[in-house]
């Protein structure tokens, strides 16, 4: 079924120019005022997506925004403002009220397609992960004779929908390349390790572990709520645009518990992946973010998940640094003893270096250099 976009703006040039751009790939509809673009996103059938300008006749695009995500009709629809503004003040402001981007005019055809690609296609995600989790809860309470089969069928949904979310976050920058496979094999290998230890104080089934590694995949799924003049930018970000990118781990675990609360499944099998998102980019001495929690505070798979992220960047090549050496990545990180990382977690990485080399071999999107 073609998708339907909802385009609010007064500026007939720019509708011109959308409906040119969008038409021949999706189906619009057009409001000059914000006001009849509440009342066209509420009619049958509802909009997929909807662009947004801020300057309106009626009322400003915020209140538009706000508007929509306060109506539980239309709370779920995602919203793309296309404003002039290029404020990092406005920007912060339009995806504080919900929305899930922020497009600057004028915008290149093939970036706007791209954009409003990724952000149905995230919908339809999302839609598929609510239908999955009623359907998960319901096989659970049925008894029947095929429970086993059954059973990995289930754990196989959940590994597909955790890694096509994941896939998701990362086609926002081209540069991570395999990078959710290694981190998610470096936590898997961490994990597995420390559930073979013998720790009175760490009673976790096995299947808890498994979720670790399994859901690792999702840590930068906040991601796509960053805009792309900030995501990709190439070189380093001035203390704006990093207020901005620190927004990510928020943003991935909001999401998560969106999905979780709306089809009435708190938690469920994504409770690690939203403490993997939000807690990530915590460090063991508090000075981490968003909440600057240290120590225990930390949920275990968010520090496991840490120091795998931290790894992968060093041994990635990225637009703004050379790849670094496996040794010398190793080094970096054993310096963060204490301070950056869990001791516990770093002595265990230790012991598996080896094997984390490995890895980033085995899904190696260049060699890295040094080796």
């Amino acid at each position: 079924m073609t998708k339907t976009i909802l385009l609010i703006d007064d500026d007939p040039a720019v509708l011109e120019a959308l409906n040119e751009c969008l038409r021949p790939h999706y189906q619009t509809r057009i409001a000059t005022r914000g006001q009849k673009g509440l009342e066209l996103a509420r009619m049958q059938p509802q909009p997929d997506l909807i662009l947004l300008d801020i300057e309106l006749p009626d009322m400003k695009g915020y209140a538009v925004c706000a508007g929509l995500k306060q109506d539980p009709l239309t709370a779920p629809i995602p919203v793309m403002f296309l404003s002039s503004h290029t404020d990092v003040g406005d920007i912060t402001h339009g995806l504080g009220l919900g929305a899930v981007d922020y497009v600057t005019k004028p915008v290149a055809p093939p970036i706007l397609l791209a954009r409003v690609q990724t952000h149905l296609r995230l919908r339809e995600a999302h839609d598929w992960l609510q239908d999955q989790n009623v359907h998960l809860e319901t096989l659970v309470s049925k008894r029947t004779r095929d429970l086993e089969a059954r059973t990995l069928e289930l754990q196989h949904s959940q590994d597909l929908t955790i890694f096509a979310l994941g896939s998701i976050a990362e086609t926002r920058d081209n540069e991570t390349g395999n990078h959710i496979y290694r981190t998610s094999a470096y936590v898997e290998v961490m994990a597995r390790r420390l559930a073979a230890s013998s720790h009175a104080d760490r009673p976790m089934a096995a299947k808890d572990w498994e979720m670790i590694w399994k859901s690792a995949p999702l840590h930068d799924i906040g991601k796509v709520g960053i805009p792309d003049h900030i995501l990709l930018k190439p070189g380093k970000l001035t203390a704006e645009e990093f207020e901005v990118m620190k927004r990510h781990p928020t943003l991935g675990r909001d999401a998560i518990r969106s999905a979780e609360i709306r089809v009435q499944s708190e938690g469920s099998f994504l409770r690690v992946a939203s403490e993997i998102a939000y807690g990530h980019h915590e460090r063991w001495d508090g000075k981490g973010y968003p909440q600057g929690v240290g120590g225990d505070g930390i949920p275990l798979s968010a520090r496991l998940m840490a120091l795998a992220d931290v790894y992968d960047a060093l041994i990635s090549k990225r637009v703004y640094k050379p790849a670094m050496s496996h040794a010398a990545s190793v080094e970096i990180i054993r310096e963060g003893r204490g301070s950056h990382f869990d001791p516990e977690v770093l002595d265990v990485f230790l012991e598996l270096a080896d094997e984390f080399n490995d890895i980033a071999r085995r899904f190696s999107d260049v060699t890295p250099e040094g080796e």
